[in-house]
């Protein structure tokens, strides 16, 4: 049945997340990094290319045979698809319009999540926000696997099922372990996809959105641009609960590979995380870091020591009487 996983708990940590410590000392050492947050002028633009990209294939794919069109949505479409799902990301995170005007940020969100066919934008950043606040915690951080999937997803086998169906987890296991009602703004997602949907059936047939969904969700499993989540915290050293990634799918995703650097200043704009890499050289040059998504992916199915119990878990806490961060 495949490598059977070593580990049979969470690594259990009783110390607190280690980017609030390490932000303040590369802060008081090099001030200068505080000049690269805010937000960053470009991003808007190059998301709005992406929207364009992504509808412009769906409009192309529109006759196509059912083959071509899967193929085309993993080989093609799952590049932009995956580019705005990681745009959404640092929307999340005020990076078109600075943290001054969150409305605005907030629908532009909604724009960028259009093409992906399923409305994520808004019930993405409540939760992501909890990631960052409560990196570890049981119970508050979403992108923790729950313990359900550690035991069912054992070996090579399970865990390939796991991978493939990567989309499915982030998006019900919020929904067990904390859930929170929709605001409005997440209602207006919803809405509006679900009118865009409509229209891109009305116009160009069904076909078209099979292409968008398929793209977003062949994206987000067993595909190379999707190994950044398996990247980012699943414990590949002993001791260390987030990973960089350096390597040229970074050119492709917003710069999202440099997790460690994003999580230590996530305010700062992706494009400019490799100059804070550069500046506090020392603090991040003898981390592990990853140089293949391809590589991880496979190291997370065959390696006996992975598999979703290899993350750093922290004691739950208090729940926050509310969750809008930013």
């Amino acid at each position: 049945m495949g490598g059977q996983v070593t580990r049979c708990d969470f690594e259990w940590s009783y110390t607190a997340e280690p980017h609030a410590t390490r932000r303040k000392e590369i802060l008081a050492k090099y001030p200068e990094i505080k000049r690269l947050m805010g937000s960053d002028p470009l991003f808007k633009y190059e998301i709005l290319s992406l929207i364009v990209v992504q509808f412009a294939l769906t409009f192309l794919l529109r006759d196509v045979s059912w083959t071509i069109l899967l193929l085309s949505a993993y080989f093609i479409g799952a590049f932009p698809s995956h580019a705005l799902i990681v745009g959404v990301h640092d929307i999340c995170h005020n990076i078109p319009f600075g943290n001054g005007r969150p409305l605005l940020n907030r629908l532009f969100g909604i724009l960028a999540n259009l093409p992906t066919g399923i409305p994520s934008s808004i019930a993405f950043k409540k939760y992501h926000l909890l990631h960052h606040r409560y990196m570890g915690v049981e119970e508050m951080d979403p992108d923790l696997p729950t313990s359900f999937e550690a035991r069912m997803f054992y070996n090579s086998i399970t865990k390939l099922v796991w991978v493939i169906l990567q989309p499915f987890w982030y998006a019900l296991r919020p929904l067990f372990i904390n859930p929170i009602a929709p605001n409005g703004l997440e209602i207006l997602n919803i809405v509006v996809q679900f009118a865009l949907n409509c229209a891109v059936v009305y116009l160009w047939g069904v076909k078209s959105l099979v292409f968008m969904v398929s793209s977003t969700i062949l994206g987000a499993g067993l595909h190379p641009m999707a190994g950044h989540f398996i990247a980012e915290h699943y414990m590949f050293e002993e001791g260390f609960e987030t990973y960089s990634y350096y390597g040229p799918g970074n050119y492709l995703t917003f710069n999202v590979g440099y997790h460690n650097e994003h999580h230590d200043f996530p305010s700062i704009p992706g494009s400019k995380l490799p100059l804070v890499k550069k500046i506090a050289a020392e603090y991040y040059d003898n981390l592990p870091y990853h140089t293949s998504w391809i590589k991880v992916i496979w190291d997370f199915i065959i390696d006996p020591r992975i598999g979703p119990y290899a993350r750093v878990k922290r004691p739950k806490v208090k729940k926050p009487k509310g969750v809008e961060l930013s």
